[in-house]
């Protein structure tokens, strides 16, 4: 079965140009970078704000169980570790989304540090009508400038595909990560791959439960060994009571190389009327 919902010829084109922009800018930069932040555990969908329109969604995770090593020297290990992340998100059109974030870190020593600084844009121009089913794609470009103690490539660029189809039952997400290093010991080499997708079934009004999943592949030229890679598989829920929603689960490792245990929330946060 083919689905088939029209676009004006005018976000067309502008879907096209972004898309070839972006391809271009891939083969042009062979920067890359592997995310050390776990700040932010989320598969991307359909969902923005209305043009004028502000929100707050707080990320909150934390790792009671988890790898006490560090990748590198100084580095703030996640273990034992939460992380509160203030997002800021502002509708500027009906497709276009300008978003903050503020990542706060509670080391396992209780130390509380500011992370850094993440503005991203997110651009879904093929979504569903309104309470209807469909496909939905789109992109979202992140950039990250964060201390060294949560990564030691301080300077990122994220480029996130946003791909998936829903309906009054059934959410399906995947978010393709290509992770661009630009500044730190992964710039000039292939981009990483960090691919993420979530299924989501609605079991009563306004509670959908369902699992999400989260790799870190390595660089895309060349993948690490699946010892190496990460690999975390959630159960989560998502409650709408609009205007406040969340999204709440328990995350598992699967790998030596992954924390054993995550777990995470995302509370929606209305601000103004």
């Amino acid at each position: 079965m083919i689905f088939r919902y029209p676009i004006d010829d005018g976000a067309s084109a502008r879907f096209v140009a972004l898309a070839a922009a972006l391809a271009l800018a891939m083969a042009i930069l062979p920067i890359a970078a592997r995310a050390a932040l776990p700040d932010e555990v989320q598969v991307y969908v359909d969902d923005l704000n209305d043009p004028g329109q502000l929100g707050l969604q707080e990320h909150i995770n934390t790792t009671p169980v988890g790898n006490a090593d560090p990748e590198y020297p100084g580095e703030s290990v996640a273990r034992h570790g939460t992380r509160f992340t203030s997002e800021f998100a502002y509708g500027l059109t009906p497709d276009l989304e300008a978003g903050a974030y503020l990542p706060v870190v509670m080391e396992s020593a209780g130390d509380v540090r500011l992370a850094g600084l993440k503005l991203r844009l997110k651009w879904v121009p093929r979504k569903p009508a309104a309470d209807g089913a469909g496909i939905f794609a789109g992109l979202n470009g992140e950039l990250s400038q964060v201390g060294y103690r949560f990564d030691d490539n301080r300077r990122t660029f994220e480029l996130r595909p946003i791909l998936g189809w829903r309906d009054a039952q059934w959410l399906l997400a995947v978010n393709p990560v290509f992770e661009f290093s630009l500044q730190g010991p992964d710039k000039g080499q292939a981009p990483g791959f960090s691919p993420q997708f979530k299924v989501a079934r609605t079991v009563a009004t306004g509670i959908a439960a369902g699992i999400e999943y989260y790799a870190d592949l390595g660089p895309i030229s060349n993948v690490d060994p699946y010892s190496e890679q990460i690999h975390t598989l959630y159960l989560a829920v998502d409650v709408n009571r609009n205007p406040w929603n969340l999204n709440f689960g328990i995350g598992r490792g699967l790998t030596t190389s992954t924390d054993r245990w995550t777990i995470k929330a995302i509370i929606n946060i209305p601000l103004g009327s």
